[in-house]
C-alpha cells in the first residue's frame, strides 16, 4: 500500500482542530474533562468532545482528557495509569484497589503555570 500524500488527507474538522489544541495545553500531572473543553470552547458538550479525541487525539496528550468521574479510559487503563504515574499526576485508590484520579487535585484550572 503507498503512502497517502498531504494533499489526499481530509482536512481536520475545525471543530476537531480546537479541541486538540485545548488538549495540548493541558501541562502533564493535570487533566481537564470533556466537558471541560466544550465550555472552554463555548461549543458542543463532553459527547462531541469524546467523539474528537477518538478519532483524532492519539496525536496528542489523550490521556490528560478525562471522563468526570476520574476513571482512566476504558481500554486503555494501563496506558493512561503509567502516563499519570510517569507525570505524577494526583491519583487516589478506591477500597477495591484501582486507581483513579483525583479530579479536585488533578484538574486543571486553564491558567498557565
Amino acid at each position: 500500500m503507498g503512502r497517502m500524500s498531504e494533499e489526499s488527507l481530509p482536512e481536520l474538522p475545525d471543530y476537531a482542530e480546537r479541541v486538540l489544541q485545548v488538549a495540548e495545553r493541558i501541562p502533564p500531572g493535570r487533566v481537564l474533562t470533556y466537558g471541560d473543553i466544550a465550555e472552554w470552547l463555548g461549543e458542543g458538550g463532553p459527547r462531541q468532545v469524546g467523539r474528537v479525541m477518538a478519532l483524532y487525539g492519539g496525536a496528542v496528550p489523550w490521556w490528560r482528557v478525562v471522563r468526570a468521574d476520574g476513571l482512566p479510559l476504558p481500554g486503555q487503563e494501563a496506558r493512561a495509569l503509567e502516563q499519570y504515574h510517569v507525570e505524577a499526576t494526583p491519583l487516589r485508590t478506591s477500597g477495591a484497589g484501582d486507581q483513579r484520579l483525583d479530579m479536585r487535585r488533578a484538574r486543571w484550572d486553564g491558567k498557565d503555570d
